[in-house]
């Protein structure tokens, strides 16, 4: 009974999705996004995501929801007229400002994906991460690269550990990966191993 509860408590049941409200140029993006969306709904994972229709935002949206999954939006109240472009799916909770829906986000998801986007998403996975590193939460965290996106980044990330701003043991807090399959297996093993331990144990030794 307790090895049960133990494996539900392992188990990521909704995980928050970063996203961009544009499609992008390249169908990758979308088919990718489209990809992800049915694995979750494949493996009985609820979505917490922005709260858009447009854009990536609505297509991974739907998609969950399509497949029978609850969706939670979260929106600040300003982003409403912007962001929100016709008929909005699952449950939508509109907060007072940026701070609070990323603190809200987190607190309704077992784990974080960004997909392609542009500064806003980038700031929440950039957040995210600096939140894992710090110990403020120690869920897993994912980035989904389609078609190279994130190579840029990834090579800034490995620039600051070769100039001294970030530690060998926090380069790979987090995963990354081409496809939604491998990366959703990365976020299990690692939700299994706990990352925030053993980043823990890698300072302290």
């Amino acid at each position: 009974m307790e090895q049960q509860k133990n494996e539900n408590e392992k188990k990521i049941k909704k995980i928050c999705v970063f996203c961009g409200s544009r499609a992008g140029n390249k169908a990758s993006f979308a088919e990718a996004t489209l990809q992800l969306g049915k694995l979750l709904v494949e493996k009985e994972i609820d979505l917490v995501y922005g709260g858009g229709s447009a854009g990536l935002m609505g297509l991974i949206s739907q998609t969950v929801h399509n497949g029978g999954r609850h969706v939670l939006g979260v929106i600040p109240r300003a982003l409403i007229p912007e962001a929100v472009l016709g008929e909005t799916v699952g449950e939508l909770k509109i907060v007072a400002d940026m701070h609070e829906r990323k603190a809200e986000m987190a607190k309704n998801s077992d784990a974080f994906i960004a997909l392609p986007g542009g500064y806003g998403t980038m700031e929440e996975l950039l957040e995210i991460i600096a939140w894992l590193q710090l110990g403020i939460h120690s869920k897993p965290v994912g980035l989904l690269n389609v078609d190279g996106y994130y190579d840029n980044l990834l090579t800034l990330f490995d620039k600051g550990v070769e100039e001294g701003f970030i530690d060998d043991s926090a380069r790979n807090i987090f995963v990354h990966a081409e496809t939604a399959e491998e990366l959703i297996e990365k976020l299990e093993m690692s939700k299994e191993t706990d990352i925030t331990l053993n980043l823990k144990r890698k300072r302290s030794s």
